[in-house]
């Protein structure tokens, strides 16, 4: 059996379907509220603002939810979810999961939790979540104590 080809690092896995998606919507819906503010004749200068507030609330929202990325580079992985980020040494990951219906890829760590890595997600993009989850796998085994797993 021969050795899988690693990616080269630093490497970044990210959703950029979905990402895409969001950060397009968030702009569009930004843009389309913003201009329903300012056609509308019947509102005061507050309720413009409410509204153009409003629209930079929800994109926000969106764009959170377009953050997370899993970073692989020589010393370790960087996992960026929705609010959090955490780095981790090659040697701290076990297992990289991403099991027939898991939403995203999970980390068994040496310490015995699990890390959700939303960086990689097969929602949109499945068969690129599980070239990404493999890659992943692939670079913990060769690099840590990792071994092998779905």
């Amino acid at each position: 059996m021969s050795q899988p080809e690693l990616p080269a690092l630093p490497v970044t896995f990210r959703p950029t379907r979905t990402r895409a998606v969001l950060l397009t919507v968030g702009a569009a819906m930004f843009a389309v509220i913003t201009a329903i503010a300012l056609m509308l004749k019947t509102l005061s200068g507050g309720e413009r603002v409410a509204f153009v507030f409003t629209a930079l609330l929800l994109s926000g929202v969106l764009v959170l939810l377009s953050r997370p990325k899993v970073v692989a580079d020589e010393g370790g992985v960087t996992v960026v979810n929705l609010t959090t980020k955490r780095r981790l040494e090659w040697a701290e990951i076990v297992r990289v999961n991403l099991r027939p219906g898991d939403a995203w890829v999970f980390l068994d760590l040496s310490d015995g939790t699990s890390l959700p890595a939303l960086g990689i997600q097969p929602g949109v993009a499945k068969q690129q979540a599980i070239r990404d989850a493999r890659a992943l796998r692939d670079l913990a085994e060769s690099r840590g104590t990792g071994t092998h797993g779905g």
